[in-house]
């Protein structure tokens, strides 16, 4: 999804409170300390790939090195690449300072749970999409339930929250902090 369609989906959804929570959770992932530290998992059949993508570009166009994904992978294949080899075993030493943020569309399997519980335990900020799962909702710091008859995907709240988590707050110009002063000494304008 380029900027374009995530602009028109944040314009459809400006009503719904859907921005509101992805820029919630958005502002939860940069609160990771460091590169690196912000782990994502999902299901041993549905890895992550998409959004780890997308927060790895986030990360380098907002000069936000903290959202610089750890991709962590059920069974990494012998040989790959240091950035893919990365596996459940990472979450055993998750610390205090990092993110565990986990996205599965369908009830986490127990093994998942137990890690994501232990990685908490260990003072890890727990954050997750997920597709109404209580248990994994229960551990979770913060999560986003999609429903599927909702107005948006999996796929569109994940796009929503990694664009939310690279979005780099604008400092209001002379001319917006005068006239919020302005109305603040002036009062509430009231119509004749």
């Amino acid at each position: 999804m380029d900027s374009g369609s995530v602009a028109l989906l944040r314009e459809l959804l400006a009503e719904t409170g859907w921005l509101e929570r992805a820029r919630e959770l958005g502002l939860a992932l940069r609160a990771t300390r460091s590169p690196g530290g912000l782990l994502v998992v999902g299901t041993p059949d549905d890895e992550p790939w998409h959004v780890t993508a997308h927060l790895s570009d986030e990360a380098r166009l907002s000069g936000l090195p903290q959202l610089t994904p750890t991709l962590v992978r059920w069974a990494p294949p012998a040989g790959a690449p240091a950035h893919l080899a990365v596996g459940l075993d990472r979450l055993e030493r998750a610390a205090r300072g990092e993110t565990l943020f986990v996205l599965t569309e369908q009830q986490a399997p127990v093994p998942l749970l137990e890690r994501v519980d232990d990685a908490r335990r260990t003072g890890a900020t727990i954050l997750a999409i997920e597709g109404g799962d209580p248990e994994l909702a229960g551990l979770a710091h913060d999560a986003i339930a999609v429903p599927r008859a909702g107005p948006v995907t999996f796929d569109g709240a994940q796009h929503l929250v990694s664009a939310a988590a690279g979005e780099v707050e604008q400092r209001p110009g002379l001319r917006e902090r005068l006239a919020r002063l302005l109305e603040k000494v002036s009062g509430p304008k009231i119509a004749d």
